[in-house]
């Protein structure tokens, strides 16, 4: 009966360390690691979003000389 209560009481140790391990270091590890998550995932986006315009701004340009070098030259017709 002795070792029985032991081994109880032992259980109920270990079982409680390990409970607040998970409340107080792991959970808010995780917590952080989401958050950076979050943040990282919304600057990606923002830097897709930028990248992108950049391209667009420089397509409207290379679309602009394209132009004006068809009026200077007359070769509009080999471009339609």
């Amino acid at each position: 009966m002795l070792i029985a209560r032991r081994f109880s009481l032992t259980n109920f140790f270990v079982a409680s360390t390990a409970l607040g391990f998970q409340v107080f270091v792991l959970y808010p590890w995780h917590k952080r690691l989401d958050d950076d998550f979050q943040e990282l995932k919304a600057e990606a986006v923002r830097a897709l979003r930028e990248g992108e315009e950049a391209r667009l701004r420089e397509l409207t340009q290379i679309k602009e000389e394209i132009r004006a070098l068809e009026k200077r030259r007359g070769w509009s017709w080999c471009w339609r």
